[in-house]
């Protein structure tokens, strides 16, 4: 590629990814020589900010293609970069005022490795090509890798990190194994070229297009945490500082879709995007429908017994991760517009949860569901700001969350009458997950309180908390204003 070529592509639209490029750069830079923990957290924060307004700048811009169709920036890629900025800012938010010493002692490593697998994610989205889709893959693995390990004497960390690695490790392998056979079949790394040369391909060799689909399904859904392959996800959340533990969950798992979506919807379709003509993926998506029911279920059976209130949340997630593949099976012109929608109010309900549990941990070094015992006559506005994210999760009306699986409802009975059996199973689950949910709320309102001295919320974290608690809320009530923003 010669210079003039290369200077022709427009790099600009890239200027978020180099953004957080440059801040991760500067943040490591400082660390060094400086040290300051707190200026790293609000370098990240202006750096993360100057993105969003360099990305706010390609709204409703016409879709664009550089580096030859292997980097795009469209409607699909704009809108999960928001949530994955959007996500990672209010985790930034959270830990401005931490007093976790064992967080203090690694200082701007913290804000340097949540800045590359930010990086990570948004090279994931905006990925056409095989080969920049892995990179960008392992980017943000390896950055969350040791972002679980930061607090190196702590046990639980080290065990969930070891788990984390070895299991990370493994789908990798996995998912190039699938990819190798994808690509032996249509001989190119494209997306849109591997749709083209996959709605031509020979029926002789569709099973093994079926084979590959399969295997690299596999080694995907580890990120996004379905059931069978979701054993490493307690043991990481429960080791990880909260802030990590709250980045796995939204940013971590928003990309993890995202790539899923890339990968087949847009290479296993007839057409770049959705498709009625579905090919190889309607032989397939049994698989994937499959792993959506029974991770809906264990993900929430098993919650039911958690104490410990990471594990509890890590369950939670599993059994999130089983509504969001809905949609994927259940494939229509209305599924990106779904995931996203659930996306976003997950990423409100859930990290407004998360940092109502950093503060109660931080004051009772508890991570016992105990610790909300009396929370409602300590700290009333915590309590209703709590039982809102938890009513949220649960899928009570006038919250984003109810929204979110309302859609989700819908998109299922709308289509393939066949999907109408993961729709009941949605519901049963969830009616399910209210009981773990609403014990919560029993500590908080029925339980005496285990100490009677005030909590202390630093102020970072009430605004974390207060945009949290205004998202769910917002498009609780009016969804209409997520909805439109999205159809530009």
């Amino acid at each position: 590629m010669d210079l003039e070529t290369l200077l022709s592509f427009q790099w600009g639209m890239m200027a978020p990814e180099f953004t957080i490029l440059i801040t991760g750069v500067i943040v490591s830079l400082q660390d060094l020589f400086y040290g300051k923990k707190r200026l790293s957290n609000w370098l990240a924060i202006i750096g993360i900010l100057l993105a969003m307004v360099f990305l706010s700048a390609q709204y409703q811009h016409v879709p664009v293609s550089i580096l030859y169709d292997t980097y795009v920036f469209d409607q699909v890629s704009f809108f999960f970069k928001y949530i994955l900025l959007m996500g990672t800012l209010l985790i930034l938010l959270m830990t401005s005022t931490s007093r976790d010493e064992e967080t203090e002692k690694v200082r701007g490593d913290f804000h340097y490795l949540l800045l590359a697998a930010l990086l990570g994610g948004m090279i994931v989205v905006s990925s056409a090509d095989i080969i920049t889709l892995y990179a960008g893959l392992e980017l943000l693995s390896i950055s969350s890798y040791i972002l679980v390990g930061l607090r190196k004497y702590n046990r639980n960390a080290n065990e969930g990190a070891m788990k984390y690695i070895i299991t990370g490790s493994l789908a990798s392998a996995v998912t190039l194994f699938g990819l190798s056979y994808i690509y032996g079949l249509t001989g190119t790394t494209n997306l849109y070229d591997i749709s083209r040369e996959m709605s031509v391909i020979d029926t002789q060799l569709e099973p093994l297009a079926v084979l590959g689909f399969v295997i690299t399904f596999v080694g995907l859904t580890f990120k996004i945490s379905t059931v069978p392959f979701h054993m490493w996800t307690p043991d990481v959340y429960q080791g990880a500082a909260t802030p990590i533990t709250a980045f796995l969950s939204v940013v971590s798992k928003a990309a993890g879709f995202l790539l899923l979506i890339r990968i087949f919807v847009a290479a296993f379709t007839t057409e770049p995007g959705l498709s009625d003509d579905l090919t190889v993926y309607e032989y397939a998506i049994g698989f994937a429908g499959v792993l959506a029911a029974i991770t809906m279920i264990i993900g929430n059976t098993v919650a039911l017994r958690q104490r410990n209130m990471k594990r509890l949340f890590a369950y939670s997630s599993i059994a999130h991760a089983g509504y969001l593949l809905i949609p994927l099976v259940a494939l229509s012109a209305f599924s990106l517009e779904t995931i996203w929608f659930y996306l976003l109010a997950y990423m409100w309900m859930n990290i407004g949860a998360f940092a109502i549990i950093h503060v109660l941990i931080q004051n009772h070094q508890t991570e016992d569901i105990s610790m909300f015992s009396g929370l409602y006559q300590r700290s009333p506005v915590l309590a209703l700001m709590m039982t809102l994210f938890l009513a949220s999760l649960a899928g009570i009306p006038a919250t984003a969350g109810f929204i979110g699986k309302f859609n989700i409802f819908l998109g299922a009975l709308s289509a393939d009458p066949a999907h109408y059996v993961l729709a009941a199973i949605m519901i049963g689950t969830t009616v399910i997950s209210y009981v773990y949910y609403f014990n919560i709320l029993v500590q908080m309102y029925s339980r005496p309180k285990a100490e009677s001295s005030p909590i202390q919320v630093p102020k970072a974290l009430w605004l974390t908390i207060a945009i949290c608690a205004a998202g769910t809320l917002v498009f609780g009530l009016f969804p209409n204003l997520a909805l439109q923003f999205f159809s530009w």
